[in-house]
């Protein structure tokens, strides 16, 4: 009997040395079967709502809504009659301070015209069941590996629906599941604290071949993404084209890209451009602030703080609208807040800071990754001394052409110059030019792409 004790002792002991937060463990078969069941959606979030106003997850729509009515472009979304439910402002600040993040707070301290409208908290869109398949298998197999520059498993799907550690965490928020394919033309407002607007153009693609549901593949796969980015404002870069992937695993490859320079009439490949090189025309923000966070995790610690429940923008059919012209959305400090919608979700909060002897213009990163999708819908981001610099939000809609959520108007706020960046707007380009989950092709992204688009 006291050897029997002493040996349940020692298990107890490893198995709670294994889970503990900040070491890794694959989730066991029982807890996979979780997934999708009862309490647990397919990517683990819980089902249940919450009495403050996280709504239950129903996930009784996929790819189509009520009142839905074209495969692609504009909708205005299936919740397009509710009006808000409360307005956060400087004046009321503190009684939703629980639930505001500190960039949010910096914003409806500094700018008057800041405010943020709150819209009933809905849950009711899926995933296909060969991404919730995928998961259910991640959850046992994926793991990090190449001291956390790279993971294995299943691509298309998140890694780590169980994450128990800060490197998981931020692994789902690289690799949750989206479009494979895009392709459009975006407008970018560079707002400065004088009122002054320079304005971008540029053509963008980007292909995922992990993503396609008709492949899909492994997160061991040389390539994550394809990128091509081909400049028509402003005037001084017109032609300026860059193309590159971005690897699956850092400890591989390195983020590469190869630029056509105007004035050279000539194609050469780009030092590097990952971590906080900054992004053109403005550079008010850094490559890997893409998607709020993109990108190596390799330059920080990453710490999962835990769940909690805050306001972040969701459901932003609206922005989208082309009857919105810029002459109303782009306005001083920030954008029309009238157009943005916030609601109340779980959010998986996660921290980054920098490692020391490692450079980057953020020395601490907070992101908040919303439970259902691990999409990371919001950043605030800290200089080297911890004071607030930079916060950024993602404005996502449900994409009925992609059966995903799928990135919208992206705003960077620098705090400190009191500028900001709208990114990826498309309001006044024409309805349906944005499209997703097309097929592309990987010479679209080659060097000689580049060339040809610059000339």
């Amino acid at each position: 009997m006291q050897l029997k004790s002493a040996l349940a002792v020692v298990l107890s002991s490893s198995i709670a040395a294994l889970t503990a937060p900040g070491l890794q463990a694959k989730a066991t078969a029982e807890q996979a079967t979780a997934l999708d069941g009862a309490k647990l959606t397919c990517n683990g979030a819980e089902k249940a709502g919450s009495p403050s106003g996280v709504a239950e997850y129903t996930g009784k729509w996929m790819g189509t809504w009520p009142g839905q009515t074209k495969p692609y472009g504009y909708e205005p979304g299936p919740y397009k009659d509710e009006k808000p439910i409360e307005t956060i402002t400087a004046a009321n600040v503190a009684r939703f301070a629980d639930k505001l993040t500190e960039g949010q707070k910096s914003l409806l301290a500094k700018y008057s015209n800041y405010k943020m409208l709150v819209y009933p908290s809905h849950r009711d869109f899926r995933n296909a069941d060969w991404v919730c398949a995928a998961v259910k298998k991640n959850a046992t197999t994926a793991e990090v590996v190449h001291d956390g520059k790279g993971v294995t498993g299943i691509s298309g799907a998140i890694p780590f629906p169980f994450a128990n550690t800060g490197l998981e965490a931020i692994w789902n928020i690289i690799n949750p599941h989206r479009a494979w394919t895009e392709s459009s033309t975006y407008d970018i407002a560079d707002v400065y604290s004088n009122g002054n607007i320079a304005w971008g153009r540029i053509t963008f693609k980007t292909l995922d071949p992990g993503r396609d549901p008709a492949k899909r593949g492994s997160y061991q796969d040389k390539i994550g993404a394809y990128f091509y980015q081909s400049y028509l404002l402003p005037e001084r870069d017109k032609g300026f084209t860059a193309v590159g992937y971005q690897p699956n695993d850092f400890n591989k490859d390195a983020t590469s890209s190869w630029q056509y320079l105007p004035g050279l009439r000539r194609v050469r490949q780009a030092p590097e451009v990952g971590f906080d090189y900054p992004v053109p025309p403005a550079g008010l923000r850094t490559v890997d602030d893409d998607y709020v966070f993109n990108g190596s995790p390799e330059r920080y610690t990453w710490k999962l703080v835990g769940k909690k429940e805050i306001y972040i923008p969701y459901h932003n059919f609206k922005l989208q609208d082309p009857s919105i012209k810029y002459k109303d959305l782009i306005q001083p400090n920030t954008i029309n807040p009238d157009y943005v919608r916030y609601e109340l979700h779980r959010v998986w909060v996660v921290e980054g800071t920098l490692k020391k002897g490692m450079r980057h213009i953020y020395g601490k990163r907070m992101l908040y990754a919303d439970e259902d999708t691990w999409m990371a819908m919001w950043a605030d981001n800290y200089d080297s001394r911890d004071q607030l610099y930079r916060t950024a939000f993602a404005a996502y809609f449900y994409s009925q052409e992609s059966k995903a959520f799928h990135r919208g108007a992206t705003i960077y706020h620098d705090l400190q110059a009191k500028a900001y960046e709208a990114g990826y707007l498309n309001n006044e380009q024409p309805d349906g030019s944005r499209r997703v989950n097309i097929p592309l092709k990987p010479d679209e992204f080659s060097p000689d792409a580049a060339g040809r688009a610059g000339r």
